[in-house]
Formats: C-alpha cells, structure tokens, sequence
C-alpha cells in the first residue's frame, strides 16, 4: 500500500507497522547517517589538517575547534526560523552540497599547497554552519514525513545513527588521515555529504510547508515567537530548563571528571579513553529501549526515571580510589548506565517535544532548546575548574554530579512527569503556528 493511502494517520503518513517499509523514511535515514558520518568524520580530519598540513600549534588548534563550534551559538536561532519557513529537504540537500564542495576544495587546495590556516578557520566555520542547518531540519523533517505515533520510533533511528556516528567518524577521520593523508581524508568526508545529497533529494513526497497569515515576520519577529512558544508552554519551558541544567552541570562534570582520572585514580590514556568509550555502546543500546520503553511504562515515567539513573550514577565516580582493574570496571559501568538512560532520555524528550509543537514551529523550537543548552556549556566548565582547584577534584566532583540531578527533579515536578503510554497531544491545537500568543 503507497503512503499516500496508508491507514492509521489520515495525513498520507505510515501506519505505525510500516515506518521501515516507507522508503522516504529510509531515504531520510540513510541521508542523515551520511551525513552525521561526514560531520564527526570532518571534527577530526579537520584539526588534524592543520596540525600535520600546516603546523599549527596549541593555541591555533583551539582556536580553530572554537570556530568550528561557534555557529551552534551563532546560527542556532536563525536556523530555526529558516527551517520553519522553508522545506527541510531543500535545506538539507543544500547544506549537504555546500559542505561538500567546501571539503572537496580544501582536498584540492591541500594537495596543490594553496590551503593557509586562515582559509582552513573560514572552511571549519562554514562547514559547523552548514551542519546547524541540517542538524534542525532533519529533526523536523521527521515531523513531516510521518505521523505521532511514530516519533518515537522515528527519533530511535535517527539518534540511533547519530550515536554510531560520535563512535565511528572520529575513529573514521583518524584513520583515513593515517592511512592516506589529511587532504585525502577531507576529500573522503565529502563524499558521505554527497551520499547524504543523493539519498535526501530522492525523497518524493511533496513537503507542505506550514503556512503563515499575512506577511511573514521579519527573522528576529520569527526567532522572538519561538522563543515566547516555548516560554509559554509548561512543557516546553521544562524540556528547555532540564536541558540547560544539564548541559550546565553536564559540562561542569566533565572539565572534573577529566582531572579526576589521571590524577586521582592514576589512570593511563588508554584506560580513560576505554572508559568514556562505554558511552558509545550504551548510547546505540539506549535508542533501541527508547523504541518500547515509552509505550510500555509511559512517556513520563520513562523521562523522569532515566534522567534520574543516567545522571545519578556519577555520583559513584568520587568513591573510587585506585587504578585497579575492579576500578576501570566500575568506570565502564558508570559511563555505559550514562549513555544508554542518557540516549533514552534524548529521543524520548525528542519525541515529546516533536509531538506537542505545531510543524510552523518545529525547527524555532528545536533551535531554542539547543541554544538554552549549549549556551551554558562554556560558564559550565568555568565552574567545574573553580570546583576543582577550590575542592579538589574528588569533591568537585561530587558536587557537579548532584548538580546534573537538577534535571530529572524539573522533570519529576512539571507535567512532564505525567505523560503516558502514547505521544502527548498538543495542548492547544487552536494555537496559530506562527506563535502569537
């Protein structure tokens, strides 16, 4: 049965049984695989670049992965409105183009001895843009392409891909950079943004943008409305506060917890690279429950009860006194806990927030959360270096740890708390998409 005659949503979507069997689904997740290749790939070919290309050095280097991240600051906003306004599947396919024309230059340049480090800022600039874009129209993409009933499952997959990605395109990028050469390499992430172009611009159906009355806001009016949407929204407001709360703590955890391995637990760079790697797996692991687990215990039990497991268990990381193999074994179980109820915090919250937001609203919404989150993430590293070098590391810990239990406490006393087996309807369907109040 084609998607346009599909049962279950009345909209053209699929059915909750055929979310596998729709091939502009497939097109959506083979595309964003690719590109979520491409983009952790190129975090790695890109540093890489300018220190065994161009000589950079310890200063330039951060320099140059601040550039590269500024845009989520930046751009965040703005790319939010813009999705709202356009079709996602023409900003996606334009983003995968542009960084892989962007890339397949810096290749050529490269090799002919043309590329300077000022160039390469512009080139991880535009490159940490590009991906802004594509990250918030995938995500409301989704929206568009298949009904409530399957956000969840939808969100799964997607997050699932992103997760495998964070393991595998650092790796990836290293090892193309060793194999071949930094030139070679960034010419290799282009191709997963070409792949990613490839699948994304055959997607078929026809994407309705949602519509405006009258005139269309200027940008900072549309950026304004989803700010003002998501303030206005208990809901909302909580997805926005939890996540900021733990982006802040989350950040203040990890500048300790980095200090706290090597110097209080004696711990080589391979034992800690071992440990953070349990979060991978734990994250792929962590997708796949958020696939059942909210359907079968309730959306809100699942939210408050995973936030609660995931964050707390960094509170066990200060009890551990050596180096000791029952030591790194508890390291790996800590961080494996983290990643899988973190992952199933993240698509299930994905989920609810998709499902109570208007589609004119989708891409603001999302850009809002992930600017209130990011947004603390450097004052939280602040914190977490005064912790420590105020503290110590073993209490600077323990205190940033039982910070990030901020969250699932805003969680467990919002509306949240109370959601069920099925995705939450919006509170106001009479509510105008272009978020007046």
């Amino acid at each position: 049965m084609p998607p346009s005659s599909s049962a279950g949503s009345g909209t053209g979507r699929p059915a909750p049984s055929s979310l596998w069997r729709d091939s502009d689904f497939r097109r959506l997740w083979v595309g964003q695989t690719a590109s979520q290749l491409g983009e952790h790939a190129s975090l790695v070919v890109l540093p890489l670049f300018a220190v065994l290309v161009l000589g950079a050095g310890a200063g330039r280097l951060g320099v140059l992965r601040a550039v590269g991240q500024a845009p989520i600051l930046l751009l965040s906003l703005v790319a939010g409105a813009w999705v709202d306004g356009w079709r996602t599947r023409t900003l996606m396919v334009l983003a995968d183009a542009g960084r892989a024309l962007v890339l397949g230059a810096t290749a050529v340049a490269g090799l002919l001895g043309l590329l300077g480090l000022p160039a390469l800022f512009v080139v991880a600039f535009t490159v940490g843009a590009l991906s802004v874009f594509f990250d918030v129209a995938y995500q409301s993409c989704l929206v568009r392409l298949v009904g409530r009933e399957q956000l969840v499952r939808g969100n799964s997959a997607l997050e699932g891909s992103r997760s495998a990605a964070q393991i595998g395109g650092p790796a990836l990028g290293g090892a193309l950079v060793s194999a071949l050469s930094a030139p070679i390499a960034a010419a290799s992430a282009a191709v997963f943004f070409a792949l990613s172009f490839l699948s994304i611009r055959r997607i078929a159906s026809r994407e309705t943008v949602p519509e405006r009355s009258g005139r269309p806001p200027r940008l900072w009016r549309q950026i304004h409305e989803g700010v003002r949407f998501v303030a206005g929204d208990a809901s909302l407001r909580t997805v926005c506060l939890a996540s900021a709360a733990f982006q802040f703590s989350f950040a203040a955890v990890m500048t300790v917890y980095l200090l706290f391995l090597p110097r209080e637990l004696h711990l080589s760079g391979t034992a800690v690279g071992l440990a953070l790697a349990a979060t991978g797996p734990g994250a792929l692991l962590g997708s796949l429950l958020a696939a059942r687990l909210p359907g079968r215990f309730g959306h809100g039990t699942v939210l408050v009860s995973a936030a609660a497991l995931g964050d707390g268990v960094f509170l066990f990381v200060p009890a551990l006194h050596s180096s000791s193999v029952a030591a790194v074994s508890a390291l790996l179980a800590v961080n494996l806990v983290f990643g899988t109820f973190g992952q199933l915090v993240n698509v299930t919250v994905m989920a609810v927030r998709q499902a109570m937001t208007h589609p004119g609203m989708q891409g603001r919404v999302a850009a809002t959360i992930n600017f209130a989150g990011m947004g603390l993430t450097p004052l939280g590293s602040l914190l977490g270096g005064f912790l420590a070098e105020a503290w110590g590391t073993r209490a600077g810990l323990l205190v940033a740890a039982a910070g990030m239990l901020l969250s699932p406490a805003l969680m467990a006393l919002s509306p949240l708390a109370r959601l069920g087996r099925t995705p939450p309807a919006r509170p106001d369907p009479g509510r105008p998409p272009d978020g007046t109040l």
